[in-house]
């Protein structure tokens, strides 16, 4: 469903990403790893068109994203912050349906009011959670609502950046869970990143190895744990020596 080739990236010069090539197949969940700084985040926003490539070719359904109209390239997608970016300002239900209330997905209030209550219950919150504001809640809820959000326009295609980031490993099992449900029972295409190995090993299909801004492996996650690759079995074992170098 979405495929990148050879695509590279620089900020100056810091050549972030170095001819990636990857093919995300559809309704699978994709999880990328790979420490910080090695260019994850980048290739998200090469991929949602917020970056655009220094060079290579980055399609979705067979389209070059550059040529894509926007908003109705973006309603495609759905997308769970590393840091929940939660909007202080409005309510827990208006967060959610922030994407049903403008734009071309926009429904009556009542509507998107209603989805987003619905979408609060599949995440495991409480009606009564739609009236309060994101500084009420803890950590973790603050998460769901950031999932329901993301699940909320029924998207085909949803971003996970760090989901398990800040959260204790209960917590962190909650969401993994969830989110490992939610993609398979909308049949959504996810593509997640981290470097939490319990993420990885709970929401992948497949997984991809990010380093020096190159693809170094990908497979099935069942075959993750036996390649013979270096960069693979020094990052999921976390061993101080081997080719990736520590960052001092």
């Amino acid at each position: 469903m979405i495929e990148l080739a050879n695509v590279t990236k620089s900020f100056g010069s810091n050549h972030v990403l170095r001819g990636v090539n990857l093919i995300v197949p559809k309704g699978q969940s994709m999880v990328v790893i790979g420490g910080s700084g090695t260019g994850k985040s980048v290739l998200l926003k090469c991929v949602l068109g917020l970056v655009r490539p220094d060079q290579g070719l980055i399609t979705l359904d067979g389209q070059d994203v550059a040529k894509a109209e926007r908003e109705a390239f973006l309603a495609r997608f759905g997308m769970l912050f590393q840091g929940g970016a939660l909007f202080d300002s409005l309510k827990v239900w208006e967060n959610v349906a922030f994407r049903l209330l403008r734009g071309p997905l926009k429904r009556p209030k009542a509507e998107a009011r209603a989805i987003a209550i619905e979408k609060l219950r599949r995440v495991g919150l409480v009606p009564e959670t739609a009236d309060l504001f994101p500084a009420e809640l803890s950590g973790g809820m603050q998460k769901r609502v950031g999932l329901a959000r993301a699940i909320a326009a029924e998207p085909e295609i949803i971003f996970f950046d760090e989901p398990t980031t800040g959260l204790d490993p209960i917590m962190a099992g909650v969401i993994n869970d969830l989110i490992r449900e939610i993609v398979s029972e909308m049949g959504a295409t996810a593509i997640t990143i981290t470097h939490d190995m319990t993420s990885v090993r709970a929401i992948a299909d497949r997984v991809a190895m990010l380093h020096g801004g190159v693809i170094r492996w990908t497979g099935p996650v069942k075959e993750m744990d036996v390649t013979s690759d270096p960069y693979v079995q020094q990052f999921i074992h976390g061993r101080a020596t081997g080719p990736i170098a520590a960052v001092r």
